[in-house]
């Protein structure tokens, strides 16, 4: 069984200028000269951290990790001006090219997985291959599970606790309630109900039960809902069904799915649609797997397939996968 590998240094870290206020963190480790790899992070509003390196071979790999806009040490944190899906498809392509890579792997999770989809979809040339993990289509549906009718009913409790700390909801336009509560004059309102929220995707991220006191103090708190709540309440920014509607685009990308089946962020009906879509795709379901990209077997699977495209990557001269 495959492990993480051990931990990678970084070789250079960089801030990506914007025509905005945003700088863009990205930093590079393992093999200059090995195969370009784009590691997405889920979120939006999450981060990157060393651990995500450890995905690939260093002496294979040339790993690049960005921080999304307005996310972990991207600057300025949580800011929303300027912060769209299509900004963000940008930035991963000024990244490519301001390090000269022809083409690149994405390795992505979550709502990453739907920047990755939508970035081959743009630029299907620069892409070597794709990793799709927890599939997040951003559809209508998507948001309904999370948000209304899905999660709330295996989770009662925690959902209850969400509700109550949103005063006078409608929960018809619940994202809508949430973000007038975020945005309300009284401060200790904008706390309570990023509080509940950060508690109530944390819970059904981990997909078991944990006690609500024992999470950690987040000083970001209410900029992290802030920036999940702008992008679910613009619809993510992209039109219903977009993604699953562009699959031809990318049918002749080599594309891993890999998804939990109990998965309670993303449900796997995602990931059996997209695989219709993608019929040429390697299609994992990990019986006892959740949401999040840890736990053996996840790390096993996720691990032997970026080992997998190292090994068809030999030839660089003829597949495209180095810097040029």
């Amino acid at each position: 069984m495959k492990s993480l590998y051990p931990e990678i240094p970084t070789f250079n870290t960089f801030f990506l200028e914007t025509e905005s206020s945003h700088q863009v963190y990205v930093e590079q480790s393992g093999n200059p000269q090995g195969i370009p790899v784009l590691f997405l992070h889920g979120g939006p509003c999450s981060g990157t951290n060393p651990e995500h390196r450890r995905f690939f071979n260093p002496d294979k790999y040339h790993i690049v990790l960005f921080d999304q806009r307005g996310c972990g040490k991207s600057l300025p944190f949580g800011q929303l001006e300027n912060n769209s899906t299509p900004y963000l498809l940008r930035d991963i392509e000024a990244i490519r090219q301001q390090l000269k890579i022809k083409q690149w792997v994405l390795f992505s999770g979550s709502w990453g997985s739907t920047l990755a989809l939508l970035y081959a979809q743009s630029y299907p040339k620069q892409v070597q291959a794709m990793v799709i993990r927890g599939v997040f289509l951003a559809r209508q549906k998507d948001m309904d599970w999370f948000l209304l009718e899905g999660a709330g009913r295996i989770f009662p409790e925690q959902w209850q606790h969400l509700l109550s700390n949103i005063p006078n909801y409608d929960i018809k336009y619940l994202i809508q309630s949430l973000w007038e509560c975020l945005w309300d004059d009284d401060e200790l309102i904008q706390k309570q109900a990023a509080n509940a929220w950060i508690a109530w995707e944390t819970q059904v991220a981990l997909g078991t039960d944990f006690q609500i006191e024992k999470l950690t103090e987040n000083p970001n708190a209410i900029k992290q809902a802030r920036m999940e709540i702008h992008f679910a309440i613009n619809h993510y920014f992209i039109a219903e069904n977009q993604i699953i509607d562009n699959c031809h685009l990318i049918d002749n990308i080599p594309t891993f799915i890999v998804h939990g089946r109990y998965d309670l962020v993303c449900p796997m009906e995602a990931a059996y649609q997209l695989k219709h879509y993608l019929p040429n795709a390697d299609y994992q379901i990990l019986s006892h797997a959740g949401h999040i990209a840890q736990g053996d077997a996840m790390i096993d699977s996720l691990c032997q397939i970026t080992d997998k495209i190292a090994e068809t990557c030999i030839s660089p001269s003829v597949l495209h996968c180095r810097v040029e």
